[in-house]
């Protein structure tokens, strides 16, 4: 295979090159950083870098074409396909304007919001299905916590909160 010769690289590339590998946390970035600064330092060929960085002498070819196509940013990961996010700012903002208001006031059946109740109601409202998990970790994230709702029993006999304790009394006793 004829070998891919990199033109003279200034030195402001050079330590461009340098810093990037000496800095960056991604190591992917990182290892290709080196088999460019491989390339243009010590002149060396596709084979005897990717017994180095441990890559295939095809991949460094790869990456070596990139770097002369795009310069440093062809060194980058391209965005990988994948589905689109479906929860957006204005889904988020429309979230926390639900749970700040009681359920009642929306004419709804209960009142308490759970996150799988949310869900349902911003599904209905929005078009858009996540799960409560999804719902959760959105509230998560703008610091609410919907906790479970605490169901209390109370009674309109002004002398309830005596009998009650007395009932528990008699009970431990």
């Amino acid at each position: 295979m004829k070998p891919i010769q990199l033109p003279s690289q200034t030195a402001a590339q050079l330590e461009a090159l340098d810093e990037l590998y000496r800095t960056t946390k991604d190591v992917r970035l990182r290892q290709r950083a080196q088999l460019v600064l491989l390339a243009a330092e010590k002149g060396l060929v596709a084979a005897e870098i990717g017994a180095i960085v441990r890559l295939s002498e095809e991949s460094v070819r790869r990456w070596l074409k990139r770097y002369l196509a795009e310069g440093m940013e062809g060194l980058r990961d391209e965005p990988r396909p994948g589905t689109p996010k479906m929860v957006t700012e204005g889904y988020v903002s429309r979230l926390v304007e639900l749970v700040r208001r009681r359920p009642r006031s929306f004419d709804l059946p209960f009142s308490l919001w759970t996150c799988q109740r949310l869900a349902d109601y911003l599904a209905e409202e929005t078009g858009v299905r996540v799960s409560d998990e999804t719902v959760r970790r959105h509230l998560a994230a703008q610091g609410i916590v919907l906790s479970r709702p605490q169901h209390k029993i109370s009674s309109p006999d002004p002398d309830y909160e005596v009998k009650k304790r007395r009932s528990n009394h008699s009970e431990t006793a």
